[in-house]
């Protein structure tokens, strides 16, 4: 099929005389002089390659080969007003598709909140959220296959990659209600030692299982694993299980699980943090919004949020 060379100013001209069935009415709604309008009539009608009115002493009216083409014009016409529309929303970053990784214990601290501050100023933008570790977000940023990440512990360096620190967070003791321990309100790290622990394996999250076995080797002792699971709902529960015991961000304790209790530990210092990660070299106006979003959103003293950023 030949592809037609149609400029939009002939069409729009077409439809607007097609609606006045007069010239001097048609010029005067287009905002120029009836000659030029009646030269764009002509160069679409070669182009036609057939007369698109009848032009005589009646009144102005469209052939057959004009109510042919009318609704196509419109049609045409109201696409490209839409797909203009459309390119502007995106590159102003008000519409379009934005891929977040998040990992599964933000799903109990700070991703509800930044879902919806961030869908209640821009509604329009598709939001396509996947549950992914930690490690694996960091990938699927450099390899471009999410947009911005929510992970916890972000590495001290990285040259592709950016980051916020959102939250910063206590560590709680994770005991089968069974256990020695769980009547005590706050459990000293070295009397875990005796204990099997449950851990995420070092591929979910390297940063944050190596800070987990520092705060045991800080307190004298080599944690004894003897299972892992990927997501922290799964290590509760095998704790809850009887297999052992863990280490976890303090947000856990928002899970209500059966045979498990949740207490705080001594020395109390160390920290866990989450932050947005995106990379460096994105101009995506989707990922600058959302940047913005979070920098104004008010702070959740309740999580002790520290919106402070740093290069990767």
């Amino acid at each position: 099929m030949e592809r037609p060379e149609l400029a939009p100013s002939q069409l729009h001209a077409f439809v607007i005389l097609a609606e006045e069935l007069h010239f001097g009415r048609a010029a005067t709604r287009l905002g120029i002089a009836q000659p030029p309008l009646s030269q764009q009539i002509r160069r679409l009608e070669e182009k036609v390659g057939h007369s698109l009115f009848h032009r005589g002493a009646g009144p102005v009216a469209l052939t057959p080969a004009g109510q042919a083409l009318l609704p196509a014009a419109r049609h045409a016409l109201a696409q490209l007003a839409d797909g203009l529309a459309a390119a502007r929303a995106v590159g102003s970053g008000v519409a379009g598709r934005l891929r977040i990784g998040f990992a599964a214990s933000v799903a109990l601290t700070v991703l509800p909140g930044l879902m919806r501050t961030f869908r209640a100023q821009f509604p329009d933008v598709a939001l396509d959220i996947r549950e992914m570790t930690s490690e694996p977000q960091l990938a699927a940023l450099r390899d471009q296959a999410i947009d911005l990440g929510i992970l916890r512990e972000p590495p001290a360096d990285d040259p592709e990659l950016r980051f916020t620190t959102v939250l910063e967070e206590s560590f709680v003791a994770v005991l089968p209600t069974a256990h020695p321990l769980s009547p005590q309100r706050i459990v000293h790290v070295e009397d875990l030692a005796p204990s099997p622990f449950v851990l995420l394996p070092r591929s979910a999250g390297s940063e944050l299982h190596d800070q987990i076995v520092g705060i045991c080797t800080a307190a004298g002792f080599e944690p004894r694993v003897v299972q892992r699971a990927v997501e922290w709902p799964t290590v509760c529960s095998l704790v809850g299980a009887g297999l052992g015991v863990s280490l976890a961000p303090a947000s856990i304790r928002r899970l209500r699980l059966k045979g498990v209790v949740f207490r705080r530990i001594a020395p109390s210092g160390h920290r866990t943090r989450v932050a947005i990660a995106w990379r460096h070299s994105d101009a995506n106006p989707l990922v600058g919004n959302f940047l913005a979003t979070l920098a104004a959103r008010p702070r959740d003293d309740e999580h002790r949020e520290a919106p402070r950023s740093r290069a990767g």
